[in-house]
């Protein structure tokens, strides 16, 4: 494998790499990292389906051959809890019969070992361009979430505008509308860890203010999901 990282930048796209080389985890990680992807790791199949069902991701990147949990049933399992992030799987065989599994599984792309990292990074950008194009409407009950114009559109079709952050934790939370998030969660995929521990607090509240108490729902100990309009 080899290859300079792209220059594009993606610092809009938070990405879930599984993958238990450490060595190679670590190089796609800093390679990532360097293009704007705000990356997090998981060594093994129980960590990243942990990960996946408790932090919103635009694309998961899967090595098929985990310990603990084998990356093709990860991904099934990810699929069965709604988790709708893009998926690439990494894989050291290249048989037909291996890219029809994790395309049936729920792939969106495979790639075989050893690949180059300028056609990782370019895969990884049309999974991404892909995630835009499908999430310009989120359902939010009778209501969605215009993407497009950052507003919040009524059933009865009004719209409400939303300041940057509150777009994005709306738009956090309408992407993965099954997921329960934790504010530790919302505080890194949202504010990118402000000091401040009540800030989704806070910007909850401005929601609530704004479209109404059910558009986003408290799970008591645990933290926040998505609601209803």
């Amino acid at each position: 494998m080899h290859g300079a990282p792209s220059s594009q930048p993606n610092g809009r796209f938070r990405l879930l790499l599984v993958e238990d080389d450490r060595e190679l985890a670590e190089l796609l990680a800093e390679s990532l990292r360097a293009e704007g992807y705000a990356v997090d790791v998981a060594a093994d199949g129980q960590r990243g389906l942990h990960l996946g069902l408790t932090r919103p991701y635009d694309v998961v990147v899967i090595d098929r051959g985990l310990p603990s949990l084998d990356g093709l049933d990860l991904l099934v399992r990810l699929r069965s809890r709604a988790v709708r992030a893009r998926a690439l799987l990494l894989t050291a065989q290249g048989t037909v019969h291996d890219r029809i599994d994790g395309l049936d599984a729920g792939a969106d792309d495979y790639l075989v070992k050893p690949f180059d990292l300028d056609e990782l990074s370019a895969r990884l950008r049309a999974l991404c361009r892909r995630a835009l194009e499908l999430t310009d409407v989120l359902r939010i009950g009778a209501g969605h979430l215009d993407v497009g114009q950052r507003e919040v559109v009524l059933p009865h079709g009004g719209r409400l505008g939303l300041t940057t952050r509150e777009f994005g934790l709306l738009r956090v939370l309408a992407t993965h509308p099954d997921t329960v998030h934790t504010r530790a969660s919302l505080r890194r995929a949202v504010f990118h860890d402000t000091t401040s521990p009540s800030i989704v607090d806070t910007y909850v509240y401005y929601l609530r203010a704004k479209a109404g108490r059910s558009v986003v729902h408290t799970v008591p100990g645990v933290g926040y999901r998505l609601g209803a309009l």
